[in-house]
């Protein structure tokens, strides 16, 4: 049987992970393009010549979140299948 207790003691250390994450920051730069990304995956930001280009940095992010969440989403249906309830 599910604890309660448990799923609240998973869900708050799963919060905690997400805001680490959000504080690891890897850059690289190569012929005038400069790409900052976050450790949950997340494009900070992008710049071409000293420019930041903030249109391709929210495309590529909504393109990664709308892809995460259709594998999401198919991950869950075949967890499923396999007999993990509530997946």
């Amino acid at each position: 049987m599910i604890n309660p207790k448990e799923i609240l003691r998973l869900r708050k250390a799963q919060s905690e992970m997400q805001k680490q994450l959000e504080q690891i920051f890897a850059t690289e730069e190569k012929r005038g393009f400069r790409v900052v990304v976050r450790g949950d995956r997340k494009i900070e930001s992008i710049e071409i010549d000293g420019e930041e280009q903030k249109d391709l940095k929210e495309i590529i992010n909504s393109a990664m979140k709308e892809v995460n969440k259709r594998a999401e989403k198919q991950l869950r249906g075949q967890l499923g299948d396999l007999g993990f309830p509530g997946m």
